[in-house]
């Protein structure tokens, strides 16, 4: 490995500002790239704005648009949406370094696709649960703290893991160093999904998980999500309240209650009230990661005979409003119910 430190934030907007603003203020130099002109100007300009309950503080550091990016880098932080990440990737690898590599700071199974392009050598995992929204230019919310765990793709322990394990504990420091970086990832897939339903209504997220009338569609999205993931071989790990084992096949209705109960102890002291996904839909009218995070779990399902109803209604239930034929309610989650 080189001892060049140097890292590049490639997406500088919820995940990727955040972590990498507490890396520049640790001592460490960091660059930023985005695709929004006027958060790449704010930075330059003004610095980067961090803010919220856990700390606020304000950063200078470079920042670019992709198109103004020279030189290569060691570590590349890629903190892109999901279907974004095809485009990112090839945009970046002109500037990875041949023993350098891209750190998924992303929801899904991303990190397929980056090994697909970059090399899986050079493909690193993570997974992060952390809250936080990109408020505008130059600005974030930092909502709360949440896990953070790290590994490399084929689960060997490596130096270069372990270097990247110091360096994540000066943004959290209870980050973990993981062998089965996938068991992590599955079990995000499983909490994602009902992240994505709270996203079609108006309630947040600590509310919308609380509707006890909604306690069946819960142990739907999870359960066939953990259902999945062992028929691909994969224990789907807990995190924040989510316990996997609560979704299993033959787990109890007050199994998942528990579960969900401390799901919401987890989300409702957050300033970070609403899903990302909520904000890409009622905020910024965009499309969502629906395609490439949630939908996967159905297509890979239907490969190992499991149809996933309750993922693949809520998928068309997400394109519904993104394409305008649905408005925003709390009432279209019953539509989830089994």
């Amino acid at each position: 490995m080189t001892r060049d430190d140097r890292i590049l934030i490639w997406g500088a907007g919820a995940i990727g500002g955040t972590v990498g603003a507490f890396l520049k203020r640790a001592g460490h130099d960091v660059t930023f790239v985005d695709v929004v002109p006027e958060h790449v100007a704010a930075i330059c300009s003004h610095g980067l704005h961090i803010r919220g309950p856990v700390e606020e503080f304000t950063i200078q550091a470079p920042a670019r648009l992709p198109a103004d990016v020279t030189g290569t880098w060691p570590r590349i932080f890629l903190c892109v949406k999901a279907h974004h990440t095809e485009a990112a990737c090839r945009a970046l690898l002109p500037h990875l370094a041949a023993d350098g590599f891209v750190l998924s700071l992303q929801n899904g199974l991303c990190e397929t696709l980056i090994a697909g392009i970059v090399g899986p050598r050079r493909t690193m995992g993570a997974f992060v649960n952390f809250g936080a929204d990109w408020m505008g230019p130059g600005d974030i919310l930092f909502g709360n703290r949440g896990a953070v765990v790290l590994g490399e793709i084929d689960g060997t322990m490596t130096p270069r893991l372990a270097s990247l394990h110091t360096l994540m504990q000066a943004f959290e420091p209870d980050a973990v160093a993981t062998p089965d970086i996938w068991s992590y990832l599955w079990g995000k897939l499983g909490y994602g999904a009902m992240l994505f339903a709270q996203g079609l209504g108006d309630m947040g997220i600590a509310d919308c998980l609380a509707r006890p009338e909604l306690l069946p569609a819960w142990r739907a999205l999870g359960g066939e999500a953990v259902a999945v993931a062992l028929a691909e071989g994969v224990q789907s790990r807990g995190f924040n309240g989510f316990d996997p084992d609560a979704f299993r096949p033959g787990a109890t209705a007050a199994q998942a209650k528990a579960s969900i109960d401390a799901m919401v102890a987890f989300n409702r002291p957050s300033a970070k009230t609403h899903s990302g996904v909520w904000r890409d839909l009622a905020i910024r009218k965009r499309q969502t990661e629906v395609d490439v995070q949630i939908a996967p779990v159905a297509e890979i399902g239907a490969r190992h005979g499991l149809p996933c109803p309750a993922i693949r209604r809520l998928v068309a239930l997400i394109h519904e409003v993104e394409q305008g034929r649905r408005g925003l309610s709390d009432d279209n989650l019953l539509e989830l119910l089994p």
